[in-house]
C-alpha cells in the first residue's frame, strides 16, 4: 500500500493563470519590448532566507526594464542549518512514521476522530462546501473551521482561500506537529520582518497557515497507513519551494514589482516513449518538460513569474531521479524553454575562484570558465553547478552566470557555452597574473611553517629538480598554458584492495565493482592494476555501512582502510597535453613534505587529482595555487600560524 497522494494546495486552484489578481498601476512590470529576451534568475535558499528584500530592490528591479525576468526559488534556509525548510520537512516525514505508544491510542482498524476526519471531512473550497478528495483534517483544524468564517478573496495574490491563524497543537497530537509549527513560525517571522503592506502580509500569513494545515493533514494520512511513498515524499519536500515562492512573490509586490506566483505541480507533460522508473529519464523527457515550462511562463504576460523549483511528480520520483538539486535543474530547463539570453544563479559568493578564498588568501575571481572545467570543480569539492543541470543550458548555447546577491553589480563568473572558445588564462582572471614564482621563492614563503620549510632541504637531488621546474614554470607562463583552479574535497576514505589470487584478475575486479554496486557506493577516484585497486570514497556512509562494505570486500582479497583523507585536484582546460604540469604539481607537494596516498588523472585530461592526508590539505592547496597557477602571495600579514 502506498500513501494516498492528495494534491498540494496550489494545484487545486486554477485561478493562478486564469484569473490572476488585478495589477495596481504603480507596480513595476517586465519589459514590454517584444524583442526583449528572457532572463532566468535562480536564488538559493540562503539568499531567499536572508536577502529577500535586497533581491526585490537591488536585483530584480534593475533587470526588468530591459529584460523579461523569470525567478526560480529554492526552499528557504532557516536561522540555522537545522531549521532549513527542506530539513524540517524531511524530519516531519520521518516523525509521521515514528511509532510512539501513548495512553488512549486506538488499535488498528478502530474508528477514531482522526480516521473519521480522513474519510468524512474535507477542506472548504471557499464556498461553504467540502471536497471529498481534499486532504484529511486534524481535530484542531475542524474545531477552528467551526468557529471561523472563511471568505473568498477575489484579489488573492496566489488564487487561494485563506485559513485562520494556526493554533498550537495539543500535547496529545503526533510529534510532527511541533516540526510543522517550526516551519510555520520561521515563515511567519520572515514575512513580518520583510513585508510592510499589511494587506499583503495578512494574505501571505493565511497562505502559510493553509499550506501548513495541508502538511499536517497529509502527514496524518501517512501516519495512519504507516507509509510514505516516493511520490508522497516528493510532495512533502515540494512544499518548501511553494512556501518560498509565495514569500518571494509577496516581498516583490510589497516592493513595487508586479510578481505572479507560478506553481508547477501539474506541468510535467505526458511522455509517449518508454519510461522505466528505476532508470534515468531520457533526455527527450527533459526536452518536452522545457517546452511545457516555456509555454506556461509565456502566459504570465508582463508579470514577473516566481516559479517553484519543484515541478511535480516524475516517473521514479523526483528526489531519486534528480536529487535535492532539482531547483537548479528546473531553472536550466526554464531557460531552455524560454530561449533565455542567460541563466543567472545567485549565491552568496562573487563567483568561481582559482581556489577557495576562505582557505587560500591569494585566490582570485575567474571571469570566464569552460563547462568542462566547471564540471570538474563541482565533482571535486567546489559548489558550482551540477553537471547535469549545466548540460541542459550549455547544449542550447545559453551561458550560465554565477553572481553574488550581496554584490549585485559584480560581474560574477560566466560558464561559457562554446567549448571551442579559447579562453586565455590571464584574461579569465579578475587581475593580471604576476610573474612566475620559482621554487626557491616557495621555500621561503611565509605561508609555510618553519618545520615544513626546513624539510625541503632534506630531499635528495633538490638542486637539479629545482632548476628543471624553474624552466617549466617560465614556459607555462610564457605560453599562457596555466591551470584554471585548484580545489580540495574533504572527508575522504581510501580503500585499498589487494587480491590474493593473481590468476583470476578479471573476477577480482568484477567482485569489487559488484560489491560497490550492491552497497550503492559512489567512488570519487579509482586507481587499478591487475591485482590491486585503490578507491577514494566519501566518509559519509550511514551507520556501520562502511564496516559491512569492508567485510564484503575482504572476500576478494586483503583490505586496508585509510581515513581522514582529502582529494586535491588541479583543473584547467589549458592543461590538456601540457607536458610537465604533473611533475610540477607532485614535486611541489614533495618539497612541502606532503605525502601522496593515491594519484589519478581524469579521462577528460583537464584534471589531475591526488589523495593526501587531511592535516596537509590547506598547506597543499596554497602550495599548488602558488606554484602551478603562478600566483604570488601577498606580503606577510600574520599567516605563519595558519597550519601550526
Amino acid at each position: 500500500m502506498s500513501t494516498p497522494v492528495s494534491s498540494p494546495p496550489s494545484s487545486r486552484s486554477s485561478s493562478l493563470s486564469s484569473s490572476p489578481p488585478r495589477t495596481p498601476p504603480n507596480l513595476h512590470q517586465n519589459s514590454a519590448d517584444p524583442h526583449a529576451k528572457w532572463l532566468v534568475q535562480k536564488f538559493g535558499g540562503t539568499s531567499v532566507g536572508k536577502f529577500a528584500v535586497k533581491i526585490a530592490e537591488d536585483v530584480v528591479s534593475n533587470y526588468i526594464d530591459d529584460n523579461k525576468v523569470a525567478i526560480v526559488c529554492s526552499a528557504r534556509s532557516g536561522s540555522t542549518k537545522a531549521l532549513g525548510t527542506t530539513n524540517l520537512l524531511l524530519r516531519a516525514a520521518s516523525e509521521a512514521l515514528r511509532r510512539v505508544k501513548s495512553a488512549g491510542s486506538s488499535a488498528s482498524g478502530v474508528a477514531t476522530p482522526i480516521s473519521r476526519g480522513l474519510f468524512g471531512v474535507g477542506l472548504s473550497n471557499g464556498n461553504g462546501s467540502d471536497h471529498s478528495q481534499s486532504p484529511p483534517t486534524s481535530p484542531t483544524q475542524k474545531q477552528r473551521s467551526r468557529s471561523s468564517s472563511i471568505s473568498h478573496t477575489p484579489q488573492s495574490l496566489f488564487g487561494f482561500t485563506p485559513l485562520t491563524e494556526q493554533q498550537p497543537p495539543q500535547e496529545s497530537q503526533p510529534e510532527f506537529h511541533i516540526t510543522v509549527d517550526i516551519i510555520r513560525k520561521e515563515h511567519i517571522t520572515a514575512a513580518r520582518s520583510s513585508i510592510r503592506n499589511q494587506h499583503i502580509l495578512k494574505e501571505l500569513e493565511e497562505e502559510i497557515d493553509r499550506d501548513c494545515e495541508w502538511l499536517r493533514s497529509f502527514l496524518f494520512a501517512a501516519k495512519i497507513i504507516d507509509e510514505i511513498s516516493p511520490r508522497s515524499r516528493d510532495n512533502i519536500i515540494g512544499l518548501g519551494e511553494r512556501l518560498a515562492c509565495k514569500f518571494m512573490t509577496a516581498v516583490l509586490r510589497d516592493r513595487g514589482v508586479d510578481a505572479e506566483y507560478v506553481s508547477l505541480e501539474d506541468i510535467v507533460p505526458q511522455f509517449e516513449g518508454e519510461l522505466i522508473p528505476e532508470k534515468a529519464l531520457p533526455q527527450e523527457f527533459y526536452d518536452n518538460l522545457a517546452v511545457a515550462l516555456g509555454e506556461r511562463l509565456q502566459a504570465c504576460g508582463n508579470r514577473v513569474p516566481v516559479v517553484t523549483g519543484f515541478f511535480g511528480p516524475v516517473p521514479g520520483s523526483l528526489l531519486r531521479q534528480v536529487g535535492r538539486g532539482y531547483t537548479d535543474l528546473c531553472s536550466a530547463l526554464l531557460a531552455v524553454g524560454l530561449e533565455a539570453s542567460e541563466l543567472q544563479i545567485w549565491k552568496e559568493v562573487d563567483g568561481i575562484f582559482t581556489a577557495d578564498p576562505r582557505k587560500v588568501p591569494t585566490a582570485r575571481l575567474i571571469s570566464v570558465i569552460s563547462p568542462d572545467e566547471a564540471a570538474e570543480l563541482t565533482y571535486y569539492g567546489s559548489e558550482v553547478v551540477h553537471p547535469f543541470t549545466m548540460e541542459q543550458a550549455i547544449r542550447r548555447k545559453i551561458p550560465i552566470r554565477i553572481k553574488n546577491v550581496e554584490n549585485p553589480r559584480g560581474g560574477g563568473t560566466v560558464i561559457h557555452p562554446d567549448p571551442d572558445t579559447d579562453i586565455p588564462t590571464d584574461a579569465s582572471l579578475a587581475a593580471p597574473i604576476p610573474e612566475p614564482t620559482s621554487l626557491h621563492t616557495l621555500q621561503s614563503l611565509p605561508l609555510l611553517s618553519s618545520s615544513s620549510s626546513s624539510s625541503l632541504n632534506g630531499i635528495s637531488g633538490v638542486n637539479g629538480i629545482t632548476s628543471s621546474l624553474n624552466g617549466l614554470t617560465h614556459d607555462f607562463a610564457a605560453h599562457k598554458r596555466l591551470p584554471t583552479a585548484v580545489t580540495i574535497k574533504e572527508h575522504i576514505v581510501v580503500l585499498n584492495v589487494h587480491s590474493n589470487r593473481k590468476s583470476v584478475s578479471h573476477g577480482f575486479l568484477a567482485g569489487i565493482f559488484g560489491t560497490l554496486d550492491r552497497f550503492g557506493v559512489v567512488v570519487d577516484l579509482i586507481s587499478t592494476s591487475e591485482v590491486h585497486v585503490s578507491m577514494a570514497i566519501g566518509d559519509d556512509l550511514p551507520g556501520k555501512l562502511l564496516d559491512r562494505l569492508v567485510k564484503d570486500l575482504k572476500k576478494n582479497g586483503s583490505v586496508s582502510v585509510h581515513k581522514d583523507m582529502t582529494i586535491l585536484s588541479l583543473v584547467g582546460k589549458q592543461m590538456r597535453n601540457m607536458v610537465g604540469i604533473a611533475g610540477l604539481m607532485f614535486t611541489t607537494l614533495a618539497k612541502g613534505n606532503v605525502n601522496i596516498e593515491m594519484i589519478s588523472q581524469g579521462a577528460s585530461e583537464i584534471n589531475i587529482s591526488c589523495v593526501i592526508e587531511a592535516r596537509d590539505a590547506i598547506k597543499a592547496l596554497n602550495l599548488i595555487h602558488q606554484s602551478c597557477l603562478q600566483i604570488k602571495p601577498e606580503p606577510t600579514r600574520g599567516r605563519v600560524s595558519m597550519w601550526q
